[in-house]
């Protein structure tokens, strides 16, 4: 389904990330697999598409940096000549109640959650428009859309990449390219499996179907999205989350 693009999804070296670079080169896609401090986590999803006779590289980048967002963007383009399809899925959480969080805390969220979005598709756009195509997807979060206490600065920043998916997807449409939006509810990961029975418990009883979800779910419908067949799909938010926001 997607055979001879080229894709580069941010934070690509564990859970959501992981799964949508290995299933992207499962279907095709050269996988530039872009990481800030997990090289040996990147290095082994690398491994694993080279293993299954795919392509893939690893790149060091810490998205929050406008300059070395456009230097690893600008290495891609001059190596593969293009630059199909961006998945923004880096994202990082500093959790605290809103009077004790710091400064410090929420202005990091900000810019690796929501500025690094920007940042790359920001960067990005530019060739896209050259070859009047492209994909451009955003992992935002079902805590964008009904909140989540101890998360503002997490929320805040998922909450943007909505609003900055729907300004990127009126700004681009005409030049061929559609910025579309995946709201993940409770996943299956490292994070998820670190919490307690007792939080875990509570969890559910806020999810309709009573599970949580899978990382291939979410792969699934960023394949979907990346494919010709969303080609009339622009400017929207997709909920995955078991029924918490309806």
């Amino acid at each position: 389904m997607l055979k001879e693009k080229v894709a580069v999804i941010t934070g690509a070296s564990r859970g959501i990330g992981k799964e949508i670079a290995l299933t992207f080169a499962r279907e095709g896609a050269t996988v530039i697999v872009n990481y800030n401090g997990s090289k040996g986590a990147a290095e082994e999803v690398v491994n694993t598409i080279i293993n299954e006779d795919r392509k893939a590289e690893a790149y060091q980048c810490d998205i929050a940096d406008f300059q070395k967002t456009a230097e690893m963007m600008d290495y891609i383009i001059k190596k593969y000549k293009r630059i199909d399809i961006l998945v923004n899925n880096a994202g990082i959480t500093k959790d605290n109640l809103l009077l004790k969080m710091s400064e410090e805390d929420f202005d990091r969220v900000i810019d690796t959650n929501l500025k690094g979005a920007f940042q790359c598709t920001k960067h990005v756009a530019k060739q896209m428009i050259k070859q009047r195509s492209g994909r451009i997807i955003n992992i935002s979060s079902v805590c964008g859309i009904i909140g989540n206490a101890g998360q503002a600065n997490y929320c805040a920043a998922k909450a943007g990449m909505i609003g900055l998916t729907k300004s990127a997807a009126r700004e681009l449409a005409t030049r061929g390219i559609t910025v579309n939006a995946i709201a993940p509810g409770f996943i299956e990961t490292d994070m998820t499996d670190a919490l307690s029975d007792t939080i875990k418990d509570e969890i559910l009883t806020q999810i309709p179907m009573k599970r949580l979800g899978s990382v291939k779910d979410i792969a699934q419908m960023a394949v979907f999205l990346a494919s010709e067949k969303a080609g009339y799909i622009t400017g929207q938010v997709i909920n995955i989350n078991g029924g918490m926001a309806m």
